[in-house]
């Protein structure tokens, strides 16, 4: 039974310890932009290939062992799953995750790869949600939401707390100003608390910025009726969590979006300047501050949240201009 709570940042620091207890933090990269030295938290480059296994691990290792015999399902287009399966096959658990069929083939045959069961849906047509409730009470099995979770918030805070840790010892300004992608605002949420002082802006890609618009009218805006089509699998969030907004709202976060042909541009750049492989939602972030939507300035740190991407996709959106 899941205990009711709110994230706190006293969760965030026992989560960063958690995870500095099992893994090397993930390497930041200095680099000018616009005449600024701008860091970038490459969680790209994690065991999964991105930020999602820190709240998995977190939530996971919160389950007491009776019940992590009946294992855990969760609902994902790929890093989420790969991070709960990352973290059910170190603990032992069955993992059952609800994927959508479009999803890229690499996220998906690296959920199968670490051992979890993958159940595949319609985006169009069906709810993942409801699918992966049903999964779980017919198995009497712990549901893992992808964002909507103290623990999952709080486990991807962490990422603050590494990256502010290692600004320090590298001699760099203390972090002002965080840039996070955001499909339902884990992520971003979870640095805020990480970093009170911090300047946060969450981006989305256009027309799935959700979490803009309920940061604007003070309250939570679903995604419109038939949003775009975007590169961007892992944002695709027709409504945030009021866990998300609230945490957000109260930090006066703001929101930005950008194109697709701006991310493409971003995952060009982190190729020729930082030798990174970045998937488009991973490097949305990077796409507002080289489109100037985000002005660069000393102490900013900007997260690289990704780079699970089908080599055929990466590579036309890296040759095309």
């Amino acid at each position: 039974m899941t205990i009711l709570r709110q994230p706190t940042r006293a969760g965030v620091r026992d989560a960063a310890a958690k995870v500095a207890a099992i893994l090397p933090p993930s390497p930041i990269y200095v680099h000018d932009v616009g005449g600024v030295p701008i860091t970038f938290k490459a969680e790209c480059l994690q065991p999964v290939g991105a930020f999602k296994l820190r709240g998995a691990w977190h939530r996971l290792t919160a389950i007491d062992s009776a019940q992590r015999e009946s294992g855990v399902v969760a609902f994902s287009s790929g890093n989420h799953a790969q991070g709960v399966a990352w973290a059910a096959k170190r603990l032992g658990m069955p993992a059952v995750i609800v994927m959508p069929a479009d999803a890229p083939r690499v996220k998906r045959e690296g959920t199968l790869a670490l051992g979890a069961e993958v159940v595949i849906y319609d985006r169009a047509t069906e709810s993942r949600e409801k699918i992966a409730a049903h999964l779980a009470h017919s198995r009497g099995a712990v549901l893992v939401p992808s964002f909507d979770d103290p623990w999952i918030i709080e486990g991807q805070g962490s990422t603050a707390i590494e990256a502010m840790s290692q600004m320090v010892e590298a001699r760099l300004p203390d972090v002002s100003h965080m840039v996070i992608p955001c499909g339902g605002g884990g992520l971003a949420s979870g640095m805020a608390l990480a970093i009170p002082d911090a300047k946060v802006t969450v981006v989305e890609p256009e027309g799935w910025d959700d979490m803009r618009r309920s940061l604007e009218a003070g309250w939570i805006e679903p995604v419109g009726d038939n949003p775009p089509p975007t590169a961007c699998d892992a944002l695709q969030t027709p409504l945030v969590s009021e866990r998300t907004f609230e945490v957000l709202a109260r930090r006066d976060a703001k929101g930005v979006a950008v194109s697709e042909a701006e991310v493409r541009a971003a995952q060009r750049w982190a190729a020729a300047k930082l030798r990174l492989v970045v998937e488009p939602g991973g490097a949305v972030a990077l796409a507002a501050l080289l489109a100037r939507k985000v002005t660069p300035a000393p102490g900013m740190l900007v997260v690289l949240s990704g780079g699970n991407v089908d080599i055929a996709d990466y590579a036309a959106a890296i040759s095309a201009e």
